[in-house]
């Protein structure tokens, strides 16, 4: 079967002169090269679920993006990290949402998956959960770059809710989506949520459904965006169910997903998918999106606009 991947690291982007060319170029350089950690796993014939855990793990040890290091702060000026990811297979599931402390808060989320009867684990429950599975643990200011800060600081006792880079526009979570060799399909995402959001605020990223969904059946799909109007299309899930019951094409359901249903409510952003025959479609309703992706055929796409 061929193998394929794709990743995003954020939506938005109103015009070109939102983002400089050193920035650009940045970030361009690390999506290639987190597309590259998750496609050598597939290479070496490892499984779709490994391949978007390491991949998203790059990129949340990457400060450039909103997970992990590098991520937005909330209304205290604090610091709350979601993640998820699904196994297309049997459509197992884990999530956690409101981290503190965890270093990489999808391993948190896989942790759940494997080890857990649960599916989402939230606030410091999923720390402790996370350190009883021997995760590795930091203080809260080591997640906080001083780009942050100031981004913060601008907005902060204020009602503004800026979506990730407010100066630039950006729509910040992260994700992976992956086809192995066995024709298997996963996804996980991972993100800071808002900048200025109000303490426990929740978006799509830890909801299975709304912004990650894995079906061998279909697809695998991660959303960006503003996340409310995702949880309210149940995104992710809703281009699966367009497949399988709609018959449309992985690129004709997720772009109606991602450029009609969505924008139709007021929200707008991105979606990354994948099916069994390693097609990719990463459709967006914003101006730009970051995203890379290895095809079956090895040629490997990065971009923004």
């Amino acid at each position: 079967m061929p193998i394929a991947i794709a990743i995003h690291g954020g939506a938005g982007l109103s015009h070109k002169a939102r983002l400089s060319p050193d920035h650009q170029e940045k970030c361009e350089h690390a999506l290639r090269r987190c597309v590259l950690v998750g496609h050598e796993i597939l290479q070496q014939g490892g499984k779709s679920l490994e391949a978007v855990r390491a991949a998203v793990v790059s990129l949340e040890e990457c400060p450039l993006f909103n997970a992990g290091k590098g991520a937005v702060l909330n209304a205290q000026g604090e610091i709350e990290l979601d993640a998820s990811i699904m196994d297309g297979r049997d459509r197992s599931a884990g999530a956690v949402a409101a981290l503190r402390t965890t270093r990489n808060p999808i391993l948190a989320a896989h942790a759940v998956l494997k080890h857990s009867k649960h599916i989402l684990l939230a606030g410091p429950g999923a720390d402790h959960f996370a350190t009883l599975h021997q995760l590795e643990q930091v203080q809260p200011d080591w997640f906080r770059t001083e780009k942050r800060w100031q981004q913060y600081l601008r907005v902060s006792g204020t009602e503004t809710v800026a979506l990730d880079h407010d100066t630039e526009n950006v729509y910040g979570t992260v994700g992976a989506v992956a086809c192995d060799v066995h024709g298997d399909l996963a996804a996980a995402s991972s993100t800071g949520g808002m900048v200025n959001k109000k303490h426990g605020r929740l978006g799509d990223t830890p909801l299975i459904g709304a912004g990650t969904w894995a079906d061998n059946r279909t697809c695998a799909v991660g959303s960006t965006g503003h996340g409310e109007y995702f949880i309210r299309t149940n995104a992710a899930a809703r281009v699966s169910a367009l497949m399988e019951l709609g018959g449309l094409t992985l690129a004709e359901a997720a772009h109606r997903v991602a450029c009609e249903e969505v924008p139709e409510l007021g929200g707008a952003g991105g979606i990354i998918a994948v099916d069994h025959t390693g097609h990719i479609a990463m459709p967006f309703s914003t101006g730009g999106m970051f995203r890379a992706a290895v095809h079956p055929d090895g040629r490997v796409d990065v971009g923004v606009w």
